[in-house]
Formats: C-alpha cells, sequence, structure tokens
C-alpha cells in the first residue's frame, strides 16, 4: 500500500492510461510554467520596450543551459530512486536519497560561482549587440543567484515524481506561476525595475516553491527523509546515481551549448530576428510541451517497471508514450499554425512584419515536424529510464554537431530559414538513431545486462 494519496504505483493498470494520467498534472504545471514565460515576456516586451525582450532573450539559451542541467541531473538522479521504489526497497530508496540531495546542492553551489564569474563575457562570446548587452548582463546575474532554488524545487518535484505523485508538484508550481506574475507587473509596472524586477520576480516565486516543496516533503511524506545513516550507498548505487545524474545533465547541457552556438548566428541577424526568435520559442516551448512532458513521465514509468522486473509493461510503455505524442502533435498542428502570428504579437508587443512574420514561420516550421520529435523524446528517455545512458548522450552529441554545422553553413547561406530547418532536420536524424539502437538491444536484455551487474556489484 502506497503511503500517502497523491503517490502512484506505476507498475499496475493499462500502460497508456497509466502514462497518461500520470503525466497530465506535470503537463498542467508546465503549461503552467511557459504560460508564465509567456506572460513575462509579454510583460517585458509591453511594458519596457522590445528592446528588453531582445536582451531577456539573448540570455536565456545560457539561464536555460545552467538551469536545464540542473533540472535534468535531478531527473537522472530520481532514476535509481524510482528502481528502488518499484522494487519495494525503501531502505536503499532513502539512500539514494540522501547522497543525490548532496550531489544537487554542491552542482547548484559550482554551476552559480561559475556562471556569475563569466556571465558577460559569455554574452561577449555571443556576440550580443552592444545595444542590449548591459541590460541582458544585469538580467541574467539575479537568475543565476538564484539558481540554488530552482535546484531545489526541481530536486524536490522530481523526488516526489519518482514515487508516483506528480500532483502536489503541480500545486507548488502554479502558486510560483501566479505569484511571479504578480511580481512581475509590481516590480515592472509599478516600482518600473525593469528587466532587474523581472528577473528578480523569478528568483522570488522559485524560492516560495522550492521551500513549499520540502516542507511537504518532511511533513507529509517523512518515509522519503533518509536517517543518519542512510547518506552513504553502496558503491554500485554512487556510480549509478553519478552516472545517471551526468548523463540527463550533460544530455541537456549537450543540447543547450548547439542552442548557445545556434544563438550566436541569431544575434549577427540583428535585433529585431533576435526578438522574433525570442517570442518564437516562448511559443515553441509552450507547444511541445505535451511531448516533452510525456517523455519525462516515460522515464519513471519505465524505471519503476524495471525495478518490479515487469518487462512487458517497459516496452508497452514505451510504445503507448510514443502514440500519446502522436496524437498530441495532430491537435498542436490544428492550434499552432492558425493562432501563432496572433501569440506572436502578443509576445513581442509589435506589429512589425520584420519580427512577426519570421518568428511564424519558425513556428509553422517546427510544429510539422513535431511527428519525429515526439517519438525522440519517448525513445530517449526510455533508454535512460533503462539504465542505457550512452545512447541518449550520443542523440544529443547528435543535436549539436547539427546546430554548430547549421551555423557554418545553413545560417550563412539561408539567413533565418536556415536556423529555422536546422532543429527538424537534427530530430529526424536522431529519431531514426534512436530507434535503430532500441530495436537492436530491447528492454529484456537491458534487463539481463542490469541484473548481471547488481549480481557482481553484490559479491564485490
Amino acid at each position: 500500500m502506497l503511503p500517502f494519496i497523491y503517490m502512484k504505483d506505476l507498475t499496475e493498470g493499462k500502460p497508456i492510461k497509466v502514462i497518461w494520467l500520470y503525466a497530465l498534472p506535470m503537463i498542467l504545471g508546465q503549461i503552467a510554467q511557459q504560460l508564465y514565460n509567456f506572460c513575462d515576456s509579454a510583460i517585458v516586451g509591453n511594458y519596457i520596450n522590445p528592446e528588453a525582450l531582445a536582451a531577456v532573450g539573448a540570455t536565456s539559451v545560457i539561464s536555460n543551459t545552467l538551469i536545464g542541467f540542473l533540472n535534468s541531473a535531478t531527473l537522472g538522479l530520481s532514476i535509481p530512486i524510482a528502481r528502488y521504489f518499484g522494487a519495494q526497497d525503501k531502505k536503499n530508496m532513502r539512500k539514494c536519497i540522501g547522497v543525490s540531495a548532496i550531489l544537487t546542492l554542491v552542482s547548484a553551489i559550482v554551476l552559480t560561482i561559475v556562471g556569475l564569474l563569466f556571465i558577460y563575457d559569455l554574452l561577449v562570446l555571443l556576440d550580443t549587440p552592444e545595444e542590449i548587452i548591459h541590460m541582458a548582463d544585469n538580467y541574467v546575474k539575479y537568475i543565476l543567484a538564484g539558481l540554488i532554488f530552482s535546484a531545489v524545487y526541481n530536486f524536490g518535484a522530481n523526488l516526489l515524481r519518482a514515487v508516483g505523485d506528480s500532483k502536489t508538484p503541480l500545486i507548488f508550481l502554479s502558486i510560483s506561476v501566479v505569484l511571479n506574475i504578480g511580481l512581475d507587473l509590481l516590480f515592472i509596472q509599478v516600482f518600473q525595475s525593469g528587466v532587474a524586477g523581472a528577473a528578480i520576480a523569478t528568483v522570488i516565486s522559485q524560492a516560495v516553491a522550492g521551500i513549499a516543496c520540502f516542507i511537504y516533503i518532511f511533513t507529509k511524506c517523512r518515509f522519503l527523509i533518509p536517517e543518519k545513516d542512510e547518506f552513504r550507498v553502496a558503491r554500485a548505487d554512487f556510480n549509478d546515481l553519478v552516472q545517471s545524474a551526468l548523463a540527463m545533465g550533460f544530455m541537456s547541457c549537450i543540447v543547450n551549448f548547439g542552442t548557445v552556438t545556434l544563438q550566436s548566428s541569431i544575434n549577427k541577424l540583428g535585433t529585431n530576428i533576435i526578438t522574433a526568435h525570442t517570442a518564437a520559442r516562448k511559443i515553441f516551448d509552450i507547444l511541445d510541451v505535451v511531448l516533452y512532458i510525456i517523455g519525462n513521465a516515460v522515464t519513471t514509468f519505465v524505471s519503476q517497471n524495471l525495478g518490479a522486473k515487469r518487462i512487458d509493461r517497459v516496452k508497452t510503455g514505451v510504445r503507448a508514450g510514443i502514440i500519446i505524442n502522436t496524437i498530441a502533435t495532430t491537435i498542436i498542428i490544428l492550434i499552432g499554425f492558425p493562432a501563432s502570428p496572433l501569440l506572436i504579437r502578443l509576445i513581442a508587443g509589435t506589429n512589425d512584419p520584420a519580427v512577426i512574420n519570421p518568428a511564424v514561420m519558425y513556428i509553422r516550421i517546427s510544429v510539422c515536424c513535431f511527428y519525429v520529435l515526439g517519438p525522440l523524446f519517448v525513445l530517449r528517455c526510455a533508454m535512460q529510464g533503462m539504465g542505457r545512458k550512452i545512447v541518449p548522450v550520443l542523440s544529443s552529441t547528435m543535436e549539436m554537431v547539427g546546430k554548430i554545422l547549421a551555423v557554418l553553413f545553413l545560417a550563412p547561406a539561408l539567413g533565418y530559414l536556415g536556423v529555422a530547418i536546422t532543429e527538424p532536420i537534427i530530430w529526424a536524424a536522431c529519431t531514426l538513431m534512436l530507434t535503430i539502437m532500441y530495436l537492436s538491444n530491447p528492454p529484456e536484455k537491458m534487463f539481463a545486462s542490469i541484473s548481471r551487474s547488481s549480481s557482481a556489484y553484490e559479491h564485490d
């Protein structure tokens, strides 16, 4: 019997239904987060100016890289936790939680220090236009200073999701989003704090979500709190935790590094294109929410069922995730095509065709290619859940190399069109590679490999 009402055993029930119901609160939470990003951008673009929006956009790839690394790393740390939860081994689960908490805290502190020391030089390296670089630097330094709060929330949220509770993180995230929008209006419109006010609002709301999440865990989920003697794990588990965290973290980091490189090409195209791309990416991040979250849900589903030795459900879960994402893509296209011009105008705060037209082109090209992006997310996350740490990193490396090649060839030749077609080409190549790798080494082979490794460590 599960210790709390919101926690769900993913080893029972019809996989497609289980995955969808588990993913739904996460989807709603991510939509809420992206709607906040939408509102945040709209407030910056309308209440300050389009240049301020460009400044925020010029830094987003940097902050997203660091935050994405931490978020993905904590997701990676949750994989062994979910596996032990599926196996009903609570003691080893708590040991993994204790070590994971330490690793998360240390990583957040190191990344904060490094980010604050080198952020301006990185903005210069990315060819950020002179007219917005100081605004960009001012904004991102506040975001980096609050990085630890983002890490705290993401660790707590991924911990709860690892044991099947996807609803509670939604509650805290929703509170954070509402607070963030309110503080944005207060700092920007009332206090006239500019882009710094938008950054401070983000940090405060993240802090509230992180603190609330941990108060909840300590008061309602005591079985997740390690005892004093449970902050050490066996060498096999420590290696698994570190490798899972680094694989997921570097997967995100590698992708974002490619995006940072691509941003340098965008910056060279001028402020209008930077504004257009910033607005387009905000909409893109809303439209691809379902695809991305279903992938994350499959990670936990696969991990729990692997721990419970339900290999048949692992395979069925992967198929179910791909089916859900294919259906979602069709709906996204029907919504995204007609709505994209209006959404761009709302975010950018302008009717200038030099901004609107490139952004609409980017959105429409991207959504048509979600049919390959959806399976990419599912396969990448499923294999990570199965312990196949190298394959997802390889696909991310392919994505990074593709973006670098785009900077060298496509963008100079085709301008912003080259940027718009870069990612769809990469998605198709990565999905093909992951499909081949998954079919050539199916879950039953991975389970046999994990079992042999575990036995070896037990006799170590």
